[in-house]
């Protein structure tokens, strides 16, 4: 269900840590060069950050995004034998890793427990009545409480997938959403839901004009 192509742990960070404000489709596109040009950390330690730059550079904030690179793989070779750790403790002091990429990796790369919370994961949990928590963690906290280890990273994908295809930020297909029946923004009107229909009728408005 993981929309970042990938082959191994270490593509996959590298796609993660591309994908912050840039879509997984472009992420896609450029991960081909990368791996080409540097199939591993040890490539990528040693890489040329103007080459770099090249690359990723569609992605966009893509100096900082190099200098995590770069970082990220220098730290794998020179802390973990250039692998891919798999505890989060350690995930996260790599260079551009924070708490939702480690859970990514922990739960896609590395099948253990790992619920990675995005923009995505927060809202449909907020709109389903999972949780009342704005911040991540709180929100990662709530929904952990409610499964099974081994069902948490699939549960995440679940919401993204959903997220992006029906429960949208500001247009919610509620109409054609098979949670409709138990869902309380559905049924009630959330205030998000709310906040986005008037955007959308002002915004109707104004074309009209």
């Amino acid at each position: 269900m993981c929309a970042l192509r990938h082959d191994n742990p270490f593509q996959l960070l590298v796609a993660t840590i591309l994908s912050a404000q840039c879509t997984d489709v472009r992420v896609n596109i450029v991960m081909p060069e990368m791996i080409r040009r540097f199939p591993g950390p040890a490539e990528l330690a040693a890489a040329d950050p103007l080459v770099v730059e090249e690359v990723v550079k569609t992605t966009g904030f893509f100096r900082a995004k190099t200098k995590n690179l770069i970082a990220m793989a220098q730290a794998l070779e020179e802390r973990f034998d250039g692998e891919v750790p798999q505890a989060i403790e350690d995930l996260v002091t790599l260079s551009g890793v924070g708490r939702k990429t480690a859970n990514v990796i922990r739960s896609v790369a590395f099948d253990l427990p790992g619920l990675p919370v995005d923009t995505h994961v927060g809202r449909l949990s907020r709109r389903l009545g999972l949780t009342t928590e704005d911040d991540p963690v709180k929100v990662e906290r709530d929904l952990c409480q409610m499964l099974p280890a081994s069902r948490w990273g699939g549960f995440s994908l679940r919401l993204i997938l959903h997220g992006r295809a029906v429960c949208l930020s500001r247009t919610p297909r509620c109409g054609s959403c098979e949670l409709a029946d138990f869902c309380p923004s559905a049924r009630l009107g959330s205030a998000e839901v709310r906040v986005a229909q008037r955007r959308t009728l002002q915004a109707s408005a104004v074309a009209v004009k």
